[in-house]
C-alpha cells in the first residue's frame, strides 16, 4: 500500500492546477468540491498506508525518479513513510479536509473564492512534501513552498496595506530561519556525504564527527525550526498573520506550518541528542517562549490574538518537551493540538461570523445563547487544552510535562507555570465571549446568530477528537500502555546521551493530581474575576500599573526590533540607494552613455561632405604618419 504515497500530495496538487488555471472561469460550486474532496481523497490514502503500517512496523522508501546527480552529489524524489510522516501526514489532511469544508461556509461570499481555494490546495501540497520527504533537500523545497503560500494566505486582502505587511513580514523572518536551515543541510552533506535521512542517520556511528560540527548542524537546523514554529526570538510574525482569513490561521496555528519545526526536530531528533548544548538550548527558549506568549495571551483583547499568542505558547511547551528528549511525548501534544487549536481558530471564526467582523472580546458576552453549537464545542476546546482529563490535551501535557520533571525539576515548574496560565487566558476568552451580558452595540447583537452547517460540523467533528484524540496515548499511570508512544520510539531518537530517570508510579500519579487540583483553582479564580466581579478590561495607558502595560504593549518586541534592526537597515538601504546606487554605479554606467554621444557629437562636425576638407584631412594624416615613421627609426 506504501508504494500509493504519491497520491498523497498528487490529489491537491492537481486540485490547485485545475483551480488556478481555470482562474474565475470555474464556477464555485466545482471548487467547492473539488478542494476539499482533493484533501479528502489524500486522508482516505493515508488511512490505508497507517493501517499498512500498524501491521508491519516498517520504514519504507518509495522512489519516484531520478533527480539531481552531480559528482558525489544525490538527490532522489522520493517519499519516507514512517510511523512520524504517517502521522503527521494524517493530521494534515484530516484537519486540513475539515477547514476546507468550513471555508466553504465561511468564504462563500469572497469574490476570489477560487484564489482562495488555490492557494490552500498549495499550502496543504507543499506541507506533505516537506513530512513526506525522504531527504533534507525535497524537505527544503516543501519548507520554502510553505513559506510561499503563508505569505499568499496571510496577504490574501493584500489591498490592505496593513494585511500585506503582515504578509510581507512573516515571509521575511521565515527567510531567516530557512538560511539555518540550508546552511545545516550544506554541513550535513559535507560531515556525512549525503542527505538522505536514511544514509546520514544509519552512518552517524561509523562516522566519526567533532562534537563542535555536530553541535553546528544541529543548532543551524534548529534556527530553521525557530523561524516556522514562532519560537524565540523569530516569534513576532505569528500574532500578525491573523491578518489572514479565520481558516487560515486555523491550517497555519493548528495542523501545519507551525509543526514543521517540530518535525524537523523529532526527525533529526538522532542528530539533536549527539548535542547536548543543543538540547538544553532547545528546551531553554521553548519554556522562555511558552511564558512569554502565555503571559503576552493573558492581556490580549482580539480573540485571534489570545489564540495567536496561545499557539506560540503551546508550540514553546512542545520545545521543551523535545529538548528533555521526550520526542514521542511532543509528537503526541503535536497531534491533540491539533485537534483542539484548529477547533479553537475555527470556533473564533464561528464567533466573528456571528458577531459582523467584530473580533473584540470586550464587545462580546452572552453568546451562548445564541450560538449553542459554538459554545459548546468551544467549551470542549478550552477544556482540551487546559489539560483538563478526560479531554485530549490532558493526556498529551501530562506525558510532556511527566518527563520534563525526569530531566529538569526547574524546567517543570516553568513549564507548569505555563500551562497555568494557558488555563487562565483561555477561561478568560471563553467567560468574556459567552458568559454574562451582550456588551456591543444594538445593530451586532440582533444579528448575532449560530453558523451555518458547513461551519458548524467541522466544529462537532473536532470537538470529538478534542475529547477522544488523546486515548491514543492513555497513561501507564492509569493502568494503560502509551500505545503511541512505544509506536513512535521505533522510528525517533533512541541514541539519547542524556541522563535519563524513571518516574514511580506514585509520583506521577502525584504529579498528575497536583497538576489537575491547581488547574481547577485557576479555572474558579478566573470565574470570579471575570463572572462574579464581572471584571472585563481595563486598558486605559494612564490608569496600568507600569507591569502590566510593559505586558499588554507585547514587551515593545515589535519596537524594539523596528528601532534596533528594521530603521537602521532602511536607513543603511538609502544610503546605500543614493551613493552607492545613483552617485556611484547608476552615475557610472550613465557617464559612460553620456561621454559615447558627446563624443559621437563632436565626431559628426567631421562629416562636412566638402571634397575639399578631406583632401586636406587625408594629407595632414600621411604628414602625422610619415613623422610617425621617421621618429621611430
Amino acid at each position: 500500500m506504501e508504494q500509493f504515497v504519491y497520491l498523497i500530495p498528487l490529489f491537491p496538487l492537481l486540485s490547485f492546477a485545475i483551480i488556478a488555471l481555470s482562474g474565475k472561469g470555474l464556477s464555485k460550486s466545482i471548487t467547492t468540491f473539488l478542494a476539499p474532496g482533493s484533501v479528502l481523497a489524500s486522508f482516505i490514502v493515508a488511512i490505508l498506508i497507517f493501517i499498512s503500517q500498524l501491521s508491519n512496523h516498517q520504514a519504507v522508501t518509495v522512489p519516484l525518479f531520478s533527480w539531481i546527480h552531480v559528482g558525489e552529489f544525490h538527490a532522489d524524489f522520493s517519499f519516507l513513510v514512517d510511523a512520524l510522516s504517517i502521522i503527521f501526514t494524517l493530521v494534515i489532511t484530516g484537519v486540513g479536509f475539515l477547514i476546507h469544508v468550513y471555508s466553504t461556509g465561511y468564504m462563500h461570499d469572497e469574490k476570489d473564492y477560487n484564489r482562495y481555494f488555490a492557494y490552500l490546495n498549495l499550502f496543504v501540497f507543499f506541507m506533505l512534501l516537506l513530512v513526506l520527504a525522504d531527504n533534507f533537500l525535497l524537505m527544503f523545497i516543501g519548507w520554502e513552498g510553505v513559506g510561499l503560500c503563508s505569505y499568499l494566505l496571510i496577504g490574501f486582502w493584500f489591498r490592505n496595506i496593513d494585511y500585506a505587511r503582515a504578509a510581507k513580514k512573516a515571509f521575511v523572518m521565515n527567510r531567516i530561519g530557512d538560511f539555518g536551515f540550508l546552511l545545516g543541510t550544506i554541513l550535513i552533506f559535507g560531515v556525512f556525504g549525503s542527505i538522505n535521512y536514511h544514509e546520514v542517520f544509519a552512518h552517524i556511528g561509523n562516522v566519526v564527527v567533532d562534537g563542535k560540527l555536530i553541535t553546528w548542524i544541529t543548532v543551524l537546523l534548529f534556527i530553521g525550526a525557530i523561524g516556522k514554529s514562532a519560537q524565540v526570538p523569530l516569534y513576532t510574525w505569528l500574532p500578525d498573520a491573523m491578518a489572514g482569513p479565520t481558516p487560515v490561521s486555523a491550517l497555519i496555528h493548528a495542523a501545519t506550518m507551525v509543526t514543521a519545526g517540530i518535525y524537523l526536530v523529532a526527525r533529526c531528533g538522532v542528530l539533536f541528542s549527539m548535542s547536548s548544548f543543543t538540547m538544553h538550548l532547545i528546551a531553554i527558549i521553548g519554556v522562555v517562549t511558552s511564558l512569554l506568549a502565555a503571559s503576552i495571551a493573558i492581556f490580549q483583547n482580539d480573540i485571534k490574538k489570545v489564540l495567536a499568542y496561545s499557539t506560540v505558547s503551546q508550540l514553546g511547551l512542545i520545545f521543551c518537551a523535545l529538548g528533555c528528549g521526550a520526542f514521542s511525548a511532543g509528537v503526541f501534544h503535536v497531534v491533540t493540538h491539533a485537534f483542539f487549536k484548529a477547533l479553537l481558530f475555527l470556533g473564533a471564526g464561528s464567533v466573528i461570523h456571528g458577531m459582523s467582523g467584530d473580533q473584540d472580546l470586550r464587545n462580546m458576552g452572552g453568546l451562548k445563547k445564541k450560538m449553542p453549537i459554538t459554545f459548546i464545542t468551544f467549551l470542549i476546546a478550552t477544556l482540551a487544552i487546559s489539560g483538563i482529563p478526560p479531554f485530549a490535551g490532558f493526556f498529551s501535557k501530562d506525558q510532556m510535562l511527566a518527563e520534563i520533571y525526569t530531566h529538569n525539576k526547574i524546567l517543570f515548574v516553568l513549564a507548569l507555570l505555563a500551562s497555568l496560565m494557558t488555563v487562565f487566558y483561555m477561561f478568560r476568552l471563553l467567560f468574556l465571549a459567552f458568559y454574562g451580558e451582550f456588551r456591543g452595540n444594538n445593530i451586532v447583537k440582533n444579528h448575532v446568530h449560530e453558523s451555518p452547517k458547513s461551519m458548524t460540523i467541522p466544529l462537532s467533528v473536532l470537538a470529538v477528537l478534542s475529547v477522544i484524540g488523546g486515548w491514543i496515548g492513555f497513561p501507564h499511570a492509569l493502568g494503560h500502555q502509551l500505545h503511541l508512544h512505544h509506536w513512535l520510539d521505533g522510528f525517533l531518537s533512541t541514541a539519547l546521551k542524556m541522563p535519563t530517570t524513571e518516574m514511580s508510579l506514585n509520583t506521577e500519579l502525584l504529579l498528575m493530581l497536583i497538576t489537575i487540583v491547581l488547574i481547577l483553582i485557576v479555572v474558579f479564580w478566573a470565574r470570579n474575576i471575570f463572572i462574579t466581579k464581572k471584571y472585563v478590561s481595563n486598558n486605559d495607558e494612564d490608569a496600568m500599573p507600569l507591569w502590566k502595560e510593559i505586558i499588554y504593549y507585547k514587551f515593545y518586541v515589535d519596537e524594539i526590533y523596528e528601532s534596533i534592526i528594521v530603521k537602521p537597515i532602511n536607513k543603511i538601504s538609502r544610503l546605500l540607494q543614493d551613493y552607492i546606487e545613483r552617485s556611484g554605479i547608476d552615475a557610472m554606467v550613465n557617464g559612460i552613455g553620456t561621454s559615447v554621444v558627446n563624443w559621437s557629437q563632436l565626431l559628426r562636425l567631421t562629416q562636412t561632405g566638402s571634397l575639399g576638407f578631406y583632401v586636406g584631412a587625408m594629407v595632414v594624416g600621411m604628414i602625422v604618419l610619415i613623422v610617425l615613421m621617421l621618429v621611430k627609426i
